[in-house]
């Protein structure tokens, strides 16, 4: 009876495992033999040993193949000269920003601006309703005069000896308490008129005419727009190489292509307990306004000195969670005994000098560009005569 064509290949498949390798020698591949010749149901001896000999050499084929070259890109590792810069993130804020709001309670009379002006320090923006407290400063001025006409006709008595000392001192108290009601009344009628307290741009318009405001109720926000801060964090590290009057480039993700020349105006004197780290303010020209309380910024600050490293390519660099690493292109040492295969391979032929691969960790530094400082781990390859940095398989 034949077998089944799947069951023969299965078999065919476990005869091919059962010679592969260099086992079939002596009197073991006699028992492979006929193990062969049970499993695959072959009665002629003749066929068996043509199917032995295929198969030996398709296991020797297999086992001395070559291993194709790999193509790559490759690159040279530079020394290069870069100004040493400090890097952040920073916040921008203005110098001065507020949102201007009501000091005494009243009913919104009058609203002289527009949302988005700008204004100058004193302008008047809102005016509450003062009917009340104007007619309440009138009779606050008639006692007053009533007071001040006791006063001088008391002082005539007092002079003459016909009043009393504690009399006469309680005139003049009275006289001057009645002024004092005056100037507090005024005080609360002039807090009825609102003032821009500083030169600015106004936001968007938050009271309404006729709205009744509390004290403390916003009507509109103002911000001081030039010059303005950017305030940023640095670690405590970066304190000793810090001064006033460094120079610091933002730049904001709003305009990508701008670049905001500024310096750093304070540095603060106490370094954080929790973070480790202190605090520095950059002030900006800032005549366009296009730099926004609030927006987010980029800071770089050059420092006097420069840094040399040797820099290579960002694609040529694997970035993993266990460490960075390049590979590294080298010639071979004589009688290195290189191999296709391993951590290392032979490139080139036989008329070329051989070169070998090989994977180096490094430590990243500063990126400008396409390119990324490597601040440890190929410097001494590069000393010892750097072929170049391997990128990319193609």
């Amino acid at each position: 009876m034949s077998k089944p064509r799947s069951l023969q290949k299965n078999l065919f498949i476990n005869a091919s495992l059962l010679f592969s390798g260099k086992a079939a020698a002596g009197g073991f591949a006699a028992l492979q033999t006929v193990i062969l010749a049970r499993i695959l149901g072959v009665t002629d001896f003749g066929l068996l040993q043509l199917v032995i000999a295929y198969i030996a050499m398709m296991n020797q084929f297999f086992d001395h193949m070559p291993i194709p070259p790999v193509a790559i890109t490759a690159t040279e590792a530079q020394a290069q000269t870069w100004p040493a810069t400090i890097e952040a993130v920073g916040t921008i804020t203005a110098v001065n920003g507020i949102a201007v709001s009501a000091e005494v309670a009243g009913v919104v009379q009058s609203i002289r601006f527009q949302s988005g002006d700008r204004v100058a320090a004193g302008t008047v923006l809102v005016t509450l309703d003062s009917m009340m407290d104007q007619a309440e400063l009138r009779t606050l001025e008639a006692q007053r005069d009533l007071a001040e006409t006791e006063l001088a006709r008391g002082r005539e008595l007092f002079g003459s000896e016909v009043m009393a000392k504690s009399q006469f001192d309680r005139l003049e108290s009275e006289a001057a308490q009645a002024a004092a009601r005056i100037e507090a009344q005024r005080a609360l009628i002039a807090k009825k008129t609102i003032r821009a307290p500083f030169a600015g741009a106004l936001g968007i318009r938050q009271a309404n005419l006729g709205q009744y405001v509390s004290p403390g109720t916003a009507l509109v926000t103002l911000q001081s727009l030039d010059p303005i801060y950017v305030n940023f964090a640095l670690p405590e590290q970066r304190l000793g190489i810090l001064a006033v009057g460094l120079p610091v480039t933002a730049s904001v993700d709003a305009f990508p292509d701008a670049a905001f020349e500024g310096r750093i105006t304070a540095i603060e004197p106490r370094v954080d307990e929790g973070t480790r780290s202190f605090n520095v303010q950059a002030t900006f020209r800032n005549a366009n306004a296009r730099l926004q309380p609030g927006l987010s910024a980029r800071v770089h600050i050059a420092l006097p000195k420069a840094e040399s490293y040797v820099v290579v390519p960002q694609t040529a660099v694997s970035y993993n969670p266990y460490g960075n690493s390049v590979y590294i292109i080298q010639p071979a040492p004589p009688a290195s005994g290189v191999t296709p295969g391993g951590d290392a391979q032979a490139a080139g032929g036989s008329a070329e000098p051989q070169l070998v691969v090989t994977r180096r960790l490094i430590k990243t530094g500063p990126t400008r560009g396409d390119f990324v400082a490597v601040i440890e781990g190929i410097q001494n390859a590069l000393s010892g005569g750097l072929h170049g940095l391997g990128g990319h398989c193609e």
